[in-house]
């Protein structure tokens, strides 16, 4: 089982949640890297995975869906400074606890961890997606894990549309008809989550809806025989949608799901490293433990 781990999620929720109070000796905050450390080494520990990937968000607008629709996540706020440097740290610990690290000025984490598992499908290896991301629920087959850690829970392929309102290969165009506001991409106006995933129970893909405009008129929905002409009218931007949507699965990486074999730590520079951002003993502890237990790694 190969461990695709989504970095930003575990970032960001240490951010708000641990003590703001956390800094190195310069006083430079550390809690989003603190955070970040604890639960991959917490993740390593549990379930001492043979070969593990970590995907960062670099792009900072410069992705290539912001030259599709400069709007493209428009509605959030940069990363402050103290925040943004932690990113950084934890791309560091990352190499110091022997896994592999991934960003790109061009590319979002998903279309990393998407490109990872591609391979890692070409190869006949299962994965693991490791985030709370309903966009990443668009990678899952019949024999891959989304497991939500923060919440302790872990949905396979049939689980998927339970959770997320349909199956994983109809994600992308159900978030191009509902939109996502998180992202700022604004979908099919008048279609939220139910006519949208009504929508893609009745077609399997924007291609096929479009095709079935007729079908559409007959679904037990409210305001259903309005909606072909609205569709008609927003193909185009629904098309737009699916291109911000799905998951670029052909980064040039240059690395291979064999690239992803976890090495062991190299405790020497955890110690240097944790002792210069101000922590305790407890991550030390933990790579030492990882250290001891080998797993067969290099």
């Amino acid at each position: 089982m190969v461990y695709l781990i989504d970095a930003s999620v575990y970032i960001f929720r240490a951010w708000y949640s641990l003590p703001a109070g956390l800094a190195n000796a310069a006083g430079e905050p550390t809690q989003a890297l603190y955070g970040f450390a604890r639960f991959l080494s917490e993740l390593l520990e549990r379930r001492a995975p043979l070969h593990v990937a970590v995907a960062f968000d670099t792009s900072h607008g410069n992705c290539f869906r912001h030259a599709l629709y400069p709007a493209y996540k428009a509605n959030r706020d940069p990363a402050p400074p103290e925040l943004a440097r932690q990113f950084a740290w934890c791309r560091e610990y990352c190499r110091h606890i022997g896994v592999a690290e991934f960003a790109s000025e061009s590319y979002e984490a998903d279309d990393l961890i998407g490109t990872l598992a591609a391979q890692c499908r070409a190869q006949g290896l299962e994965f693991t997606v490791v985030s709370c991301d309903k966009d990443l629920a668009q990678l899952i087959g019949p024999r891959d894990v989304f497991w939500d850690y923060a919440e302790g829970t872990e949905y396979r392929y049939a689980d998927i549309a339970g959770r997320f309102g349909v199956p994983p290969e109809r994600m992308a165009d159900y978030l191009a008809l509902r939109g996502d506001h998180v992202d700022n991409v604004p979908g099919v106006p008048g279609i939220g989550a139910k006519t949208a995933a009504a929508l893609m129970t009745l077609c399997a893909s924007l291609d096929e809806l479009f095709g079935r405009l007729d079908a559409v008129a007959r679904l037990p929905l409210r305001g259903a025989a309005s909606l072909p002409a609205r569709l008609q009218q927003h193909r185009e931007a629904a098309y737009l949608a699916q291109s911000l949507t799905r998951i670029a699965c052909d980064v040039p990486l240059g690395a291979a799901p064999e690239d992803l074999r976890r090495r062991a730590p190299d405790l020497p520079r955890i110690a240097a490293f944790c002792t210069g951002q101000g922590f305790g003993a407890l991550l030390q502890r933990q790579a030492a433990r990882l250290a001891g237990r080998q797993i067969g790694l290099s």
